[in-house]
């Protein structure tokens, strides 16, 4: 087997094979004897066919199908004999078998590229300092409270803390109406900042049987027009908020905390600790993107692929019926996301460099950690979550990348920043 290896980038590149029929013979041979087992010809019981019949009958078709097998059996053993590891899938460009026998193909494939890590130690990072105001507290409160509510039928509107439910009829610039665009029992609750304000003022003091006009600005992906509405409720409810009291405690936490101080206490520190590690991952985003950025190296393609793949993928994990939104422009998709996909694939690579260069590497004993302090979490036999985490792979990766991120962490040059108060709200389970 004579081997010619062209390269076209630092991670593509084109192996020309040329293979002797004496080399290409055996996997023919056996191409021929499957074919024999399954064919059936007049006068020979299934599969005791003369396989010089069965060649003069069928070699050329058993042949050519028989050249991608044989392609790939020779790749490999082409690749593994230079101690060349590819990835991804390989692609066949181009094959010819001639007449004695012998076999010539092309075929691209992808490696790894050579990367010479340079900045990586001492990376200066901004690490925001969040401090937690009396608002997100009471923010956080009143989130309690009305998810713990109850409610009661009403005829008008009073407050924000309201229900309308209505039916919702479109209108055109001449404020007609759409014909096919009513909705019925449609519901608003005044209090969410998700409902456009205009909605929420139109609504402020709503009676049921009334109308009521609404125009708004509605965006779809990369413009915004107006809708006109007009909403006629059919039931409102008014929300009741309980009083924060330590009732209410008791009754959030299943009986684990028993006063209101006890609970601000709790509620304070989880804010705490949640902004703090916001700000770590702030600084572990700063770190790895300043790494990215001063490394530049081809990236395969294959690995950029595999990454859109797996956002394709979240997207139809996101979805209730585990299938794509009806009209996913998947081709935009994957464009907008490729600047992403190329990072993260860049980031992995990195991170594999590092990881070896610095003698980076899971032991059974991170395995372990991992494995008591997940079977204490989710009540799991510690056991068993061993065994999986060491067939599966994916526990070993995640602590590989979080042992990295320390090392990346505790080389970098720190510097803490005020943080203006955030708007948003912590989610609490």
């Amino acid at each position: 087997m004579e081997v010619t290896i062209h390269p076209i980038s630092g991670v593509q590149h084109e192996a020309e094979i040329q293979v002797s029929g004496n080399e290409l013979q055996p996997l023919l041979d056996r191409a021929y004897e499957k074919y024999r087992k399954k064919v059936e010809i007049k006068g020979f019981r299934k599969g005791k066919a003369p396989l010089d019949m069965i060649k003069r009958l069928y070699g050329p078709a058993i042949e050519h199908e028989s050249l991608d097998d044989a392609a790939d059996t020779f790749y490999k053993q082409a690749m593994q004999e230079r101690n060349i590891r590819p990835i991804g899938q390989p692609k066949l460009v181009d094959m010819n078998l001639k007449d004695d026998k012998s076999f010539w193909f092309k075929i691209a494939y992808e490696t790894r590229p050579e990367i010479k890590l340079t900045k990586y130690k001492g990376i200066t990072a901004e690490k925001p300092v969040h401090t937690i105001a009396e608002e997100e507290v009471q923010a956080e409160i009143e989130y309690l409270r009305r998810a713990n509510s109850t409610s009661a039928e009403v005829n008008a509107v009073t407050d924000e803390h309201h229900v309308v439910i209505g039916d919702v009829q479109e209108l055109d610039d001449a404020s007609m109406p759409l014909i096919g665009r009513k909705s019925p029992g449609v519901r608003f609750v005044l209090f969410d900042t998700g409902v456009p304000l205009e909605i929420r003022s139109a609504l402020a003091n709503a009676e049921v049987g009334g109308a009521y006009k609404a125009t708004f600005t509605t965006q779809h992906g990369d413009h915004s027009h107006l809708t006109a509405i007009t909403i006629t409720p059919t039931k409102i409810e008014k929300v009741v908020l309980p009083v924060f009291d330590d009732d209410l405690v008791k009754k959030i936490t299943k009986d684990k905390v028993a006063t209101t101080e006890e609970f601000l206490s709790n509620l304070r520190a989880d804010l705490a600790r949640y902004w703090d590690e916001q700000s770590e991952r702030r600084v572990h985003d700063a770190v790895a993107d300043e790494i990215v950025r001063s490394h530049e190296f081809d990236v395969p393609e294959s690995l950029v692929e595999s990454y859109l793949d797996a956002f394709l993928e979240d997207v139809k994990n996101r979805s209730r019926d585990r299938q794509l939104p009806k009209g996913f422009d998947t081709s935009k998709f994957r464009e907008e996301s490729r600047a992403t996909a190329v990072w993260q694939a860049k980031w992995m690579l990195l991170k594999e460099a590092i990881s070896e260069k610095e003698g980076i590497g899971v032991t059974d004993e991170d395995m372990e950690k991992l494995a008591s302090a997940e079977a204490g979490r989710t009540g799991i036999d510690k056991a068993r979550l061993l065994q999986y985490y060491k067939s599966s792979g994916s526990a070993a990766e995640r602590l590989l990348s979080e042992k990295i991120l320390v090392f990346l962490r505790s080389g970098a040059e720190v510097m803490e920043v005020p943080q203006q108060p955030a708007k948003e709200k912590l989610a609490r389970v």
